[in-house]
């Protein structure tokens, strides 16, 4: 088993930035993916971006491309997303998760381990 746990969510102005934590625990991680996803009311789970451990190479969604970037702290065990240049279309839950398996990295089904979600508003 796999906890995660986000944390860093918040409201923020347009134009602003926040920074997403995910701690894990459970489990050696080195050869899982870890993707950051996000949910606006309404809306389906997309992909925002992931982080393969194995070679740190990274993906992103276009929309976040520029803006938006992944790192890790390995020793806390711990990954990040760094948002900046908000936008109030990026408003949503940002879940973290945890592919064992990871392929290609991009699909909410690939992913075993699910944080519980923190909320992201940007607004004036």
């Amino acid at each position: 088993q796999v906890q995660l746990v986000e944390s860093g969510g918040g409201l923020v102005q347009p134009g602003g930035s926040l920074r997403l934590s995910c701690a894990a625990s459970g489990r050696t991680l080195s050869r899982y993916a870890m993707g950051w996803f996000r949910q606006a009311p309404g809306k389906e789970r997309e992909f925002v971006g992931a982080l393969f451990l194995s070679d740190s190479r990274t993906l992103y969604a276009d929309f976040v491309k520029g803006r938006f970037t992944i790192s890790r702290d390995s020793v806390k065990n711990t990954v990040y997303l760094q948002m900046n240049s908000l936008k109030p279309e990026d408003t949503a839950v940002y879940y973290c998760a945890a592919d064992s398996y990871p392929m290609g990295g991009r699909r909410v089904d690939e992913y075993d381990y699910w944080g519980q979600g923190t909320q992201v508003t940007v607004s004036s």
